[in-house]
């Protein structure tokens, strides 16, 4: 905690999670939820991946587009979760300060990775739902791959200057974060030095790169929506809004969160902090735990693997 008062430093060698401010003596009530979420998430994630991996009829690009979700939805709760909750439980605030850069990376490059893993699940229900005889021929494997790592390499390169940025600034007034894992902007107004450029990129990354995914999203949906209303069977329609309706689920389940935390951070100056942090908390926490639940009740494949496997078991 020595760190914690010095009035001028380049670098700490360690940074100090505070929790949720204000609430501290709640931390230990807070935790409950937040471990039961955590254990939901990585249940329900592994749990999907296991259900594709094993299931011949799953291996198609919808489904590898699902297992990419799911393995990101575990990233991002185990690169935060576990400190958040020694923090509740045993007051265990010190992080190092490349462990701290390390974590943010994370976090800001599969919070992007997420949304790109949206907008491969709606053009692959485009080309499903709109052009089904050329589904198999374009959304191939090689094609899956390509997407997958397009994906991959935009969130790892978008985010890439936020650590490089970070560990050059000059600490010079705490190096106490007032957050329960190491937030981008949160580190930021810790910096006693010019941090505009960090700022604007920051602004950059959290708006203009959700918006342009949402475009594409958008797009992909008011085309399946033409399409499905062509068919003169109800039943078609049926099919197609189920097909379709998990999908719109999850992207309202990351984007509502994200979009209103983001506002929060560069607009809400007047709102309490201690709101700021647990909201910034839900986009981390609700995403990777309502993902496989909605999945899991939504998707018929699915659904009927874990009937099948309640069933076998209770006989």
């Amino acid at each position: 905690m020595s760190d914690s008062n010095t009035t001028r430093f380049s670098n700490p060698s360690t940074f100090i999670l505070l929790g949720i401010p204000g609430l501290e003596e709640a931390h230990i009530w807070i935790s409950i939820p937040f471990c039961t979420m955590y254990a939901i998430a990585i249940l329900g994630n592994f749990t999907i991946l296991f259900i594709v991996k094993t299931e011949p009829s799953l291996h198609v690009p919808m489904y590898y587009f699902l297992c990419m979700l799911a393995i990101t939805d575990l990233v991002l709760s185990m690169s935060t979760l576990p400190k958040m909750l020694s923090i509740f439980w045993f007051s265990s605030r010190e992080i190092n300060f490349i462990a701290c850069l390390t974590q943010m990376y994370f976090l800001c490059s599969f919070s992007v990775m997420e949304s790109g893993i949206f907008v491969a699940v709606a053009v692959d229900r485009y080309v499903a739902i709109c052009h089904p005889l050329r589904h198999s021929t374009t959304m191939t494997n090689h094609m899956v791959f390509k997407i997958g790592l397009t994906v991959v390499l935009r969130g790892a390169i978008l985010v890439l200057p936020y650590p490089f940025l970070t560990r050059r600034w000059p600490y010079c007034r705490t190096n106490i974060i007032l957050h329960t894992y190491c937030e981008h902007m949160a580190m930021v107004k810790l910096a006693c030095t010019e941090t505009r450029v960090n700022g604007y990129y920051g602004l950059f990354v959290a708006f203009f790169v959700p918006s342009l995914d949402v475009f594409f999203i958008a797009v992909s949906y008011i085309l399946i929506l033409r399409a499905i209303f062509s068919p003169p069977t109800k039943d078609a329609q049926l099919k197609t809004f189920g097909t379709c309706f998990s999908h719109f689920c999850a992207i309202l389940t990351f984007y509502i969160p994200v979009i209103f935390s983001s506002l929060m951070y560069h607009f809400g100056h007047d709102v309490a902090l201690w709101f700021h942090v647990a909201i910034a908390n839900v986009y981390l926490l609700v995403p990777p735990m309502l993902n496989p639940i909605i999945y899991g009740i939504m998707t018929k494949q699915i659904r009927k693997w874990l009937l099948r496997l309640v069933i076998h078991k209770g006989t």
